[in-house]
């Protein structure tokens, strides 16, 4: 059954590539559900398969049906690995970005922050995670009108990625 889980996450990921959306939603349902009946509802299958379905329905533009699943996710990922693994990192991204889309800067500002600290501690001050992360915060305190800052975290992503470092 893990590999019935696999094939259909693999599935998933070229459907949704090719912008197959509606099937794409009925493989990722359905690795959602082999995930939790093989895995246990906290498992990081179960997470992925969330955050799949999360990211389908950011596509559509169903932000309310992905909210509570980039939550649950995120929840899965803190559990399983801790609160200061990169993983975690990419859910708090994810779940930003969501905010971030529906003008709740308020709500994604926490999010993108903590989101830089697991990347800065988990890959260094010179990554590109790092560099993205600080472009994610600083779109946000754009539209926050915090321009100074704004302006000095998407220089020194520049810096970063002028680097190259990886």
């Amino acid at each position: 059954m893990a590999s019935e889980w696999y094939s259909l996450n693999q599935k998933y990921i070229s459907l949704y590539q090719k912008g197959q959306y509606g099937d794409a939603l009925t493989v990722a349902e359905k690795a959602l559900q082999v995930a939790q009946q093989t895995k246990g509802p906290n498992h990081p299958s179960v997470a992925m398969s969330l955050n799949n379905l999360a990211a389908l329905y950011y596509t559509l533009g169903q932000y309310a049906q992905a909210e509570p699943l980039h939550k649950r996710s995120l929840e899965i990922y803190e559990k399983t690995y801790g609160p200061d693994h990169f993983t975690v990192a990419t859910s708090l991204n994810n779940l930003a970005a969501l905010y971030y889309t529906l003008g709740q800067y308020a709500q994604a500002e926490p999010l993108h922050k903590r989101s830089l600290e697991i990347y800065e501690k988990a890959y260094g001050l010179n990554h590109p995670n790092v560099a993205v992360s600080l472009n994610n915060l600083a779109g946000v305190y754009r539209k926050m009108s915090r321009e100074e800052e704004a302006k000095a975290l998407e220089q020194r992503a520049a810096r970063i990625s002028a680097n190259g470092i990886h």
